[in-house]
């Protein structure tokens, strides 16, 4: 995406142009905000949108280290990676005062361990990453991390990855029952020597695709976001989503207003739009998470209350955050990452 940069001629003549529209440029996740309620945005704004979008939190930071930072105004990293971008400098600080609606905030994603009192972003949704089984395909016990990393027969093949290191191989960490983040040599030895015997089971690694391979038949099982799993249901897939008795991983997505945003005045705004509950509603109807938002549940979709994949069974254990961890750790992680993607 090219940003139009004025010279000083060019904005003493447009400063007093009638009419000039102003921008925003939000670097987002696929598939995951209703055009409907980015027209509503600029109806009530006169704020032009454009939406470039990733598949992963990797390629997000990959590309805004590669020169897009100063390019995007607003982005929607994962929990985990607002503290990276966070403690690479990556990130504009909110002035306090500046979003008259961060009170609609839910208190549980107010001060957060990722952005202490959210000082650059505020709460999008949150949800669970873990795998659906087509039900076609096998009908056993799908309560178990086995089904990717060991799987029956009738799946082995036929298993789509999610393309991220992250939340894969933290997937990988809670089958083997080890501390995300681990410098055990031998820990780091079984997790490798995990995900490297489990690719030849494995059809594709494919995020954006996740729900297509699902609905297609192409793939018989595979990770999924819970929302984006919920969307494969209801296209007509015979799909069941789990919640292994070994661990799942929930996971926040925030909006975060970027260093060197091109229009941070307009980001400001678009925050603030997000945070009002009908508008947060709208994404999660849209999406199939669930907003951080206080005062969203008037106008929630009936069937997001009763969906079994946004309602854990009982016996469920609690779900896992992915930990950032120190550089020389995650250099071994990548490497492994690397490996298996080779």
């Amino acid at each position: 995406m090219n940003v139009l940069k004025l010279g000083a001629a060019a904005l003493i003549l447009s400063a007093g142009a009638a009419g000039a529209q102003e921008k925003l440029s939000v670097y987002h996740w696929f598939e995951y905000i209703p055009q409907e309620l980015v027209d509503k945005f600029t109806a009530e704004t006169g704020i032009e949108v454009t939406i470039d979008t990733y598949d992963s939190n990797e390629a997000l930071l990959a590309n805004l280290k590669a020169g897009r930072l100063g390019s995007y105004d607003v982005a929607v990293p994962g929990d985990y990676m607002v503290s990276i971008m966070r403690s690479e400098g990556m990130l504009d600080e909110i002035a306090p005062g500046e979003l008259k609606n961060i009170g609609n905030v839910e208190p549980q994603w107010m001060d957060v361990a990722f952005d202490p009192g959210r000082k650059h972003s505020i709460p999008y949704q949150w949800g669970s990453t873990s795998f659906m089984v087509n039900r076609n395909a096998f009908q056993g016990d799908i309560r178990t991390t086995e089904i990717i990393f060991n799987p029956p027969p009738e799946l082995s093949g036929k298993i789509n990855v999610l393309d991220t290191a992250g939340e894969t191989l933290t997937f990988a960490s809670l089958h083997l029952g080890i501390p995300q983040c681990t410098t055990d040599r031998e820990q780091l030895k079984a997790l490798n020597d995990l995900v490297q015997g489990a690719k030849a089971h494995w059809a594709s690694f494919n995020s954006d695709g996740a729900k297509d391979v699902l609905v297609s038949g192409d793939a018989a099982a595979g990770m999924i976001w819970n929302g984006f799993g919920q969307k494969a249901r209801l296209e007509g897939a015979n799909v069941e989503y789990s919640y292994p008795k070994e661990g799942y991983i929930v996971w926040m997505d925030n909006v975060v207003l970027l260093k060197d945003a091109p229009n941070r005045a307009a980001a400001i705004k678009f925050m603030d739009f997000l945070l009002e509950p009908e508008n947060a509603a709208a994404v999660t109807n849209f999406a199939r998470y669930t907003a951080g938002v206080k005062g969203v549940e008037p106008f929630l979709d009936a069937e997001l209350k009763t969906s079994p994949e946004q309602n854990p069974p009982a016996d469920a254990p609690a779900g896992t955050f992915v930990q950032v961890c120190d550089e020389a750790t995650q250099k071994v992680y990548d490497q492994i990452w690397t490996r298996l993607k080779q």
